[in-house]
């Protein structure tokens, strides 16, 4: 971020508005200007700025002085057309709910968000009583697998503005090399970011985004074992991931890399 703020070309201002509009959840029952400030890292007088001028276009509302910010229509209409210009998630969309219903995992498409993967699709098991993340939700790139997948298949170029440190890099070709060894990724123990969840990934190159997302099945640790993810979820979650290239006319991610 530092980098872009430098660069004479980038709108702050902008930039700031954005960052309020992506520090919604799908979870949230709106936000007050103090956890806006909390989430965006922003001072509450900029704060109080930007949703005024958010709210008067529509990206925001609020009934009252005193309720809580949402999501405004203008936010839901640009959400709709870009998911309706995302064709991949609704040919992906069945397989991925049996996938998830099959395994008791929480399936999921993560893209990558600067140095972060956002959940940006989920589906829940049927049946499975536990607390799953949501989209919007994001997660480390370093120590997740979908985080992995995603840095494995990236081109060079791409993987060199992260400005990688040896830890990412050593990372990036682990994940390389589980996928050309197996076809799915799972972030190595000493590097989880969490140790309450557990998770396989493979990539699946976006043309809409010019880089690769990860589908992602994921569960607490007693129930996605690492020889279940091995053994079981991963392979399944590769064949599912190669039937929808094999619809969408794509080649594998692990191609486009370069």
């Amino acid at each position: 971020m530092n980098d872009q703020v430098s660069d004479r070309k980038f709108a702050n201002t902008l930039a700031r508005g954005l960052g309020i509009l992506r520090a919604f959840r799908a979870s949230d029952n709106g936000l007050t200007h103090a956890e806006i400030a909390e989430r965006t890292g922003l001072p509450k007088p900029t704060v109080s700025r930007l949703t005024y001028t958010l709210c008067e276009l529509g990206y925001l509302s609020h009934g009252t002085r005193n309720d809580r910010f949402r999501l405004g229509p203008s936010a839901v209409a640009l959400g709709s057309v870009a998911s309706l210009s995302i064709g991949f998630v609704d040919l992906a969309s069945e397989a991925m709910q049996k996938l998830a219903d099959a395994t008791g995992t929480l399936a999921l498409i993560a893209v990558r968000d600067g140095d972060r993967m956002l959940l940006a699709k989920t589906w829940r098991p049927g049946g499975v009583a536990t607390i799953w993340l949501e989209p919007g939700h994001r997660i480390p790139i370093f120590g997740s697998s979908s985080g992995q997948a995603v840095l494995a298949t990236m081109g060079e170029e791409r993987f060199a503005a992260l400005d990688p440190d040896s830890e990412l890099t050593q990372f990036r070709q682990d994940g390389y090399d589980q996928l050309i060894g197996q076809g799915f990724t799972i972030a190595p123990p000493p590097t989880r970011y969490a140790r309450s969840v557990n998770a396989v990934s493979v990539p699946y190159f976006a043309n809409e985004f010019g880089e690769p997302v990860a589908f992602t099945c994921g569960a607490l640790p007693t129930d996605l074992t690492d020889t279940r993810a091995r053994e079981e979820v991963g392979p399944a979650l590769r064949d599912t991931v190669r039937g929808l290239e094999q619809r969408t006319g794509h080649p594998a991610a692990l191609t486009r890399r370069g």
